[in-house]
């Protein structure tokens, strides 16, 4: 039994949780050093179903002129239809709490129904044009499918994939790595668009939360919406065409989402929230120190300035270190 779990039941005791009969029942058993291999086999059928879809893909790719593509889009319907058919025959259906399924297949079933369902819509528009040239239909239609089956089923692997379509839908591409590459430079508007979709997100996390509606989604809404809306607010604080002052607004608006997303991640006491809000404000206020110094002549104190920089980035890294151990003594309590 590792040091924080033995802390961490100690205090339990300490407070009167728990009695001493307990305590020593909790201990005996954790000594016994017994794993649980579940999260191993959710992540081999995770990695099944992705080889599985990718297979396809790649069947579809290189053999698109012997099978014919009626014979792939019927092969794909059949799929489908099996997997979904399987899905709603042995789901609960539709609960507004969470909902624990008693097989994890069929939440792996969901996901490669839905990841089917995507090949399929976008492979049908793009031999024989159902939608005509409404391209977004496409990509439209399979998020609803995605958040409608991300519901019922209450699967958050396709949920992740319903919110990227709907930023696809608006034209962004919502990982952190695709976003540096969005074309917000020459298109402002585009970033405007991902800082009010983030801000969307948090009025929805907000609104479900009062009607207690899948709130365990909620940490998925704010990954999304974190990532969002400080790439976009730091992408404004360097762009160029921004130097009339308003660049000044990102940097106040990327300070209040880093205040809300301090708290949210409190409240939740989610790690990875806290350890992005970080990063993203530490960027930001870098960038904002560096637009303020533009306007300061450091002719004579270079040399000082110079001397001062490994210590700053030296402490930046000792602060970090002491607020994730922070965090974790305070959501440990």
């Amino acid at each position: 039994m590792n040091k924080f779990d033995d802390h961490a039941t100690k205090s339990l005791l300490d407070k009167d949780l728990i009695t001493e009969n307990q305590y020593k029942e909790i201990t005996a058993y954790r000594n016994l050093n017994i794993f649980s291999l579940n999260a191993e086999l959710k992540l081999f059928l995770y990695l099944s179903v992705l080889l599985f879809t990718s297979g396809i893909g790649i069947l579809i790719y290189k053999n698109i002129d012997s099978i014919g593509h009626v014979a792939i889009l019927s092969i794909l319907l059949i799929i489908i239809g099996v997997c979904f058919y399987y899905c709603f025959k042995n789901s609960k259906g539709f609960q507004k709490t969470e909902t624990v399924f008693e097989s994890p297949i069929l939440e792996y079933l969901v996901l490669a129904a839905n990841i089917l369902t995507c090949i399929f819509i976008g492979y049908l528009q793009f031999q024989y044009k159902p939608f005509g040239t409404h391209y977004g239909l496409a990509t439209l239609i399979p998020t609803l499918v995605s958040f409608f089956c991300a519901y019922y089923f209450d699967n958050k692997s396709v949920l992740t994939i319903a919110i990227t379509g709907t930023a696809a839908y608006i034209g962004l591409s919502v990982t952190p790595q695709d976003l540096l590459h969005n074309d917000f430079y020459s298109n402002p508007n585009l970033s405007y668009s991902a800082i009010i979709l983030g801000g969307l997100f948090i009025l929805y996390t907000i609104y479900s939360l009062r009607i207690n509606l899948k709130t365990h989604f909620n940490i998925i809404y704010l990954t999304f919406a974190l990532h969002l809306i400080s790439i976009a607010s730091i992408s404004n604080l360097v762009d160029d065409y921004n130097d009339d002052g308003i660049w000044m607004l990102f940097g106040l608006l990327l300070a209040g989402s880093s205040y809300y997303f301090y708290k949210v991640s409190h409240e939740t006491k989610a790690m990875s929230l806290y350890v992005f809000m970080i990063i993203y404000a530490y960027i930001g206020l870098n960038i904002f120190l560096f637009r303020i110094f533009q306007f300061i002549d450091f002719s004579d104190i270079w040399e000082l300035f110079v001397f001062i920089l490994p210590a700053y980035f030296i402490g930046s890294i000792v602060l970090f270190i002491k607020l994730i151990k922070k965090f974790n003594k305070e959501t440990a309590e």
